[in-house]
């Protein structure tokens, strides 16, 4: 043979049920993992928008800050206020874009790893009941 043709492949031995119930489970629980953390991502993603959207802000006056946060009151018109980017509307629902693109990830993970843990093979006899 030369370097330029290559060996023909040989198959090798067939994976057996066992082992391919075996690749399922372990994948099934990496998947799980993945969805764990995504749904972790997306609850502190949640608790950050809800920060934003409710917290006070900006200097204090009199014991409390200035600005209140945009679902705790009204809008106050002051400059003072408006000067915070991330208080307002447009950055505001760029987070909750960011947040619900990690929640739809969290629960597209999480319903597939129940699928492929459902589709896997369980142990003990291979006996299916007959229809």
């Amino acid at each position: 043979m030369t370097a330029d043709t290559a060996a023909p492949l040989t198959p090798g031995p067939a994976p057996t049920a066992q082992a391919q119930a075996e690749r399922k489970r372990r994948e099934a629980s990496r998947i799980e993992g993945w969805s764990i953390a995504w749904m972790l991502l997306a609850l502190a993603l949640w608790g950050g928008f809800a920060f934003l959207m409710l917290s006070d802000y900006g200097p204090e006056s009199g014991g409390r800050a200035a600005c209140r946060g945009p679902l705790a009151g009204p809008s106050t018109r002051d400059a003072v206020c408006r000067d915070d980017a991330l208080r307002q509307w447009p950055a505001l629902l760029g987070v909750l874009a960011l947040t619900l693109v990690a929640t739809v990830t969290a629960a597209a993970t999480t319903v597939y790893a129940k699928v492929l843990a459902r589709l896997a093979p369980e142990e003990g006899p291979a006996v299916r009941p007959q229809d």
